[in-house]
């Protein structure tokens, strides 16, 4: 059975023969604080970065795949970037984009 008191940071309870009354500073209570805060803080961020890790294993590149073929998705063609060059450089644009 405790009572604390804000105001001035106080805790008293009862003991066997007297009220036993415990007491501290503001500086004291405000480095407490500090640290809960920095505690609660790297709760959550953990919870959060476990979070995202499950996220990105599931889209994750499967590994297997070779990375060496690359093949242009379908409905696109090429068209030169500047055709009075005589460098030839292409860029590949949607064949499915509106006019407008």
């Amino acid at each position: 059975m405790a009572v604390p008191n804000y105001t001035y940071l106080k805790l008293k309870m009862l003991g066997s023969c007297v009220v036993i009354t415990i007491s501290t500073s503001f500086q004291h209570s405000y480095e407490c604080e500090v640290e809960c805060c920095k505690q609660a803080m790297a709760i959550v961020t953990s919870k959060e970065l476990a979070t995202i890790r499950k996220e990105v294993a599931k889209e994750a590149p499967d590994p297997k795949r070779s990375a060496r073929s690359f093949e242009p998705v379908e409905g696109t063609k090429e068209v030169l970037i500047d055709p009075s060059g005589s460098k030839g450089k292409v860029m590949r644009i949607g064949t499915m984009i509106s006019s407008k």
